[in-house]
């Protein structure tokens, strides 16, 4: 599920590629088995493309990196968290229209 413009992170990689990120990250914490994440994911998709150069875009699948996951308390998904600095600024949980995450992300650039 991650492509040219999504990264996909694991427990070892995450806290490097967030805290090391010019721009702010969007990060998607996921899972296989959830319909909602399917659903949300080519918007995820074409957002990293319409933010290319002002937002970084990651995915993190929560049933392989339990670690990551756990330490940002993600229980539902999907969770898309936005990052700062290495810092968490703001979330948005479950799925949304284009629209909704698009006003999301803007109001953090």
């Amino acid at each position: 599920m991650a492509s040219d413009l999504v990264k996909a992170l694991s427990d070892a990689d995450f806290k490097e590629y967030v805290a090391g990120s010019p721009v702010p990250v969007l990060v998607d914490f996921w899972a296989a088995w959830c319909g909602p994440c399917k659903m949300i994911a080519p918007l995820v998709e074409e957002l990293a493309q319409e933010y290319q150069g002002q937002l970084a875009v990651a995915k993190l699948n929560v049933d392989e990196n339990r670690s990551t996951a756990a330490e940002f308390k993600v229980i539902s998904i999907p969770t898309l968290v936005l990052f700062k600095g290495g810092r968490e600024v703001d979330r948005s949980v479950g799925f949304k229209s284009k629209k909704d995450l698009s006003d999301f992300i803007s109001k953090h650039l």
